[in-house]
């Protein structure tokens, strides 16, 4: 079994090559940390917003639902004219124990979640409120994050580069794939530093074929 901790520490661009050699999406474009110094790894919650309709629909209710070590992803289209997240929801997550927040779409009141260091990662930051502009359609069916699809319970993985998601049923190749190629990327940084040039200790250890999709 995969240790979700260990797949924080080996990082969203190690458990991307490990994607791309087994030919999978996962690596959420356009969505980027907040602040930097945050990584976390966790099971997805996912949550999908629509335009509000009438009557109007409610947001953010959903939060009281996710598990403790669990990883808000909402998708919201994309949107950066309304804010799906604010400094309620992130206190709220933050005393819950959730490990992340990860939003197509944007958030606001960004100095309670820096204060707290709350790990969120979103495509933007913009005031202005969603209420009576969007509200919850779904929850915990498959969602966008960029252009990612997210499945309730894949892994998603965050740090300063970014977020992937691994689907979950692929959790322990995907894992299995990306300590080895942090052993081989660490093999080669310990090269270089006793002396060896890079290209010879990026042929030594086949840096160029890490992430090459596997026949």
């Amino acid at each position: 079994m995969t240790d979700l901790a260990r797949l924080a520490e080996l990082g969203t661009a190690t458990i991307s090559d490990a994607l791309d050699r087994l030919g999978l999406p996962g690596s959420a474009h356009g969505i980027a940390p907040l602040r930097t110094g945050t990584s976390f790894a966790g099971p997805a919650f996912t949550v999908r917003y629509v335009p509000a309709g009438d009557p109007k629909g409610t947001v953010g209710d959903f939060v009281d639902e996710v598990p403790e070590g669990g990883v808000v992803v909402i998708d919201n289209q994309g949107r950066t004219d309304a804010t799906v997240w604010g400094d309620i929801l992130t206190t709220y997550a933050d005393k819950q124990g959730i490990a992340a927040t990860c939003i197509w779409g944007v958030c606001r009141d960004v100095r309670v979640a820096l204060s707290l260091k709350y790990p969120l990662y979103t495509h933007g930051k913009f005031m202005r409120t969603g209420k009576d502009r969007v509200e919850v359609a779904d929850q915990q069916v498959p969602v966008a994050l960029g252009d990612v699809q997210v499945r309730p319970g894949d892994i998603v993985v965050g740090d300063d580069d970014g977020v992937v998601v691994i689907p979950a049923h692929r959790l322990d190749e995907v894992g299995r794939i990306a300590e080895d190629i942090g052993v081989t990327e660490d093999a080669i940084a310990a090269a270089v530093v006793e002396g060896m040039s890079i290209s010879d200790a990026r042929a030594k250890y086949g840096y160029h074929t890490l992430q090459r999709k596997e026949a």
